[in-house]
């Protein structure tokens, strides 16, 4: 597989972290827009990313700076 050079969305082992701050600084959204089901993570990144009006790029700096 070939390297686009984007780094990947990351959801780690803070998961529960993270989610307490983007709930923070997104009042809006709700435990089921951030339920992170094993093998979902991809579905639940593209929800969030529409839900937040923004790009795959633009989501994945907002979550590595949380």
């Amino acid at each position: 597989m070939k390297n686009s050079g984007v780094t990947p969305l990351v959801v780690d082992e803070k998961w529960d972290e993270q989610k307490a701050k983007l709930k923070a600084r997104y009042g809006y959204l709700t435990e089921k827009d951030l339920h992170f089901a094993d093998g979902k993570k991809e579905e639940m990144l593209n929800n969030l990313q529409i839900k937040l009006g923004k790009t795959k790029e633009e989501l994945r700096k907002i979550l590595s700076g949380l």
